[in-house]
């Protein structure tokens, strides 16, 4: 009897996306892992501080998620015995140099400073929290709107500058690695979903946030340990063509790679550069997404902290208006409180820095870009599903939900699923999915086609 041979299948990419894929294709397919640079894991990337012999593993991409809406990825910790301990979400506003400075940490980060408490704007901001987060999830008739962005719903409902400026946008801004006038586009309907689904509308009660113990790297390690053997780093690909026989992946070197199928595990806009005989609908749907480049600093610098102790915070929006009198997107994350790190020194990693940091701080600095999610981007997201199977090829990324592990996570082991026709192996509630593809609802196309 012949053994039927395994299908041979490349992945591109070793994000959250591309490492799940190949995990779950692995038994089963005959893969092989390309990654341009030097080492796997994409935005889960962590940095030794410590030393070989007592390591101390600090974060720069991937930090925090939480059970509820990381369903997924709480499931593969399980399934990987990845080891996580609670964390802290708390999150601290300093605009223009600490001029104005608050943080959520109870009502001494609130009033970190004292003048706080006599300030019109201020108080307006606290008034104008409340009613957002009381009238937003019940509007409704706001969602219902097509095209409707965040900022037409602030200004049909009249929220003050103070709230949008000195709270909303800073906070979104830093969930997203986006500029304030960028989140301002934003579709209101799915920022409320979002902010619903996390929980960030609730003043009690919030959702309960972990970190991984010994950084993201612990996770990417097991991840990869069935299949390191199949991962080519520092292997680019430059070009993929498709044909009657399948795909030829063209890297860096000049040398061609033939496989029966393709897994493109990057980014849409790097994906659809890839693409050397992209179809249109290819091009209008990758096309659709745009990406923001985010400079990432890991320093001990405090001076890229708020001025005033009593509001420092997990995450912190370092806001300073530009020439243009628009505020940069700066925010700096406390990795001590975030990752319960046992040294009594402060590690900071800081996105987009307004100014030098110093250099004698500087650990490492490295560039992450990150999904801008406009009308048009969330809209061709609807239309991933019909891309899969087509021309030996299948895509997956984060760019798929909101930008998150667990998007990337998820739309990793759909492709995956729908290649080998095999679940993932815990159950999924799928009216949980962060994302709109699902396989089990399409037709799973043949290889060949």
């Amino acid at each position: 009897m012949v053994t039927p041979a395994k299908s041979k299948i490349a992945i591109i990419g070793t994000g959250i996306a591309g490492l799940s894929a190949a995990w779950m294709l692995n038994d089963t397919c005959d893969i092989t892992v390309f990654e341009s640079e030097a080492e796997v894991g994409g935005h889960s990337h962590s940095v030794n501080v410590g030393t070989a012999d007592n390591p101390l593993w600090v974060d720069m991409g991937f930090i925090v998620f939480n059970e509820p809406c990381y369903p997924n990825l709480v499931q593969l910790f399980k399934h990987l015995d990845v080891p996580h301990q609670l964390s802290d979400m708390s999150f601290g506003v300093s605009i223009d140099k600490g001029r104005l400075e608050y943080s959520s940490l109870g009502l001494k980060g609130l009033f970190a400073q004292t003048r706080n408490l006599f300030r019109p704007r201020f108080l307006s901001l606290l008034l104008d929290i409340m009613r957002f987060y009381r009238e937003a999830p019940k509007d409704h008739a706001a969602r219902a709107r097509e095209n409707y962005r965040l900022g037409d719903y602030l200004k049909d409902r009249n929220y003050g500058r103070a709230f949008i400026d000195d709270h909303l946008l800073p906070q979104a801004a830093a969930i997203w690695s986006t500029s304030a006038s960028q989140i301002m586009d934003y579709p209101f309907r799915a920022f409320i979903a979002f902010f619903e689904n996390h929980g960030l509308l609730q003043i009690m009660d919030r959702i309960l946030w972990r970190s991984v113990i010994g950084g993201a790297q612990a996770y990417v390690t097991k991840l990869v340990a069935p299949f390191a053997d199949r991962i080519r780093t520092q292997t680019a690909i430059r070009r993929v063509t498709r044909g009657p026989k399948g795909v030829v992946l063209h890297d860096q070197n000049g040398v061609s790679h033939l496989f029966d199928q393709v897994v493109f595990a990057t980014h849409a806009d790097v994906t659809l550069k890839m693409l050397a005989d992209a179809t249109a609908d290819e091009s209008e749907t990758l096309g659709a997404f745009t990406y923001t480049p985010n400079e990432v600093v890991l320093h001990t610098d405090a001076a890229f902290m708020p001025r005033r102790r009593a509001a420092w915070s997990s995450w912190n929006y370092m806001g300073e208006r530009s020439a243009s009198n628009e505020q940069q997107l700066c925010v700096t994350y406390w990795m001590n409180l975030l990752q319960v790190l046992k040294t009594d020194r402060n590690y900071f990693v800081t996105l987009n820095p307004t100014h030098a940091v110093d250099p004698a701080k500087v650990i490492k600095r490295i560039v992450f870009e990150h999904p801008l999610f406009n009308a048009r981007a969330i809209a061709a997201q609807s239309r991933l599903g019909d891309l899969q199977g087509h021309n030996h090829s299948w895509f997956c990324g984060a760019y798929f939900g909101s930008g998150f592990h667990e998007d990337g996570l998820q739309s990793g082991l759909a492709v995956a699923e729908a290649i080998t026709g095999k679940r993932r192996p815990w159950d999924f509630d799928w009216r949980q999915s962060r994302i709109a593809y699902n396989p089990w609802e399409e037709p799973v196309r043949e290889a060949a086609e």
